[in-house]
């Protein structure tokens, strides 16, 4: 029995992202991905294991690697978005964005309760794709000044629109 597997595939332009392994460049990807500030200790054995364990989005242009997003999920009720990641060139066209939304329109993640990653200077960027603070209220700028006071990375959600908070559960229960 021969399995049929479908890989995600988005077209823009020149560029295009796809979730075939058979796409990725995992030696374009450890070289931008060591010079990352988030990545220390990365070896190309640790890079191929987590690679391996994840589903990977690569961002091409003609076919050479230029930007990765990597996720760790369950398939069923979480993800972990990780490694984000845009050559230097390529930034601030939009591509960014658009990888990141291609990765929560995937067709097996759209319906996760759940999509959280953590990141320590990139906050504006993903609260302008529908992700929030993973902890109590308050203004953005606290939360930043706080979290640059004790250098820590931000850990930021962004919940299923379809998903109850149990205030909302509870209020189903009197219907």
């Amino acid at each position: 029995m021969v399995a049929v597997v479908n890989y995600f595939l988005g077209r823009r332009d020149e560029f295009k992202i796809s979730t075939d392994p058979g796409a990725l460049d995992t030696s374009a990807v450890f070289g931008f991905l060591a010079e990352a500030k988030w990545w220390t200790d990365l070896t190309e054995e640790s890079l191929d294991r987590a690679l391996r364990n994840s589903l990977c989005f690569s961002l091409l242009e003609a076919n050479r690697q230029i930007g990765l997003a990597r996720v760790v999920t369950d398939y069923v009720t979480y993800a972990y978005l990780c490694d984000v990641y845009i050559v230097e060139e390529r930034r601030r066209q939009g591509l960014g964005s658009w990888l990141v939304r291609c990765v929560l329109e995937h067709p097996e993640l759209k319906r996760l309760k759940r999509v959280a990653l953590l990141t320590h200077d990139a906050q504006t960027f993903y609260l302008g794709l529908d992700f929030h603070f993973a902890y109590g209220p308050g203004s953005l700028e606290r939360h930043v000044r706080e979290a640059e006071r004790l250098n820590i990375d931000f850990h930021v959600i962004r919940d299923s629109p379809w998903r109850f908070d149990v205030d909302e559960a509870s209020d189903l229960e009197d219907v």
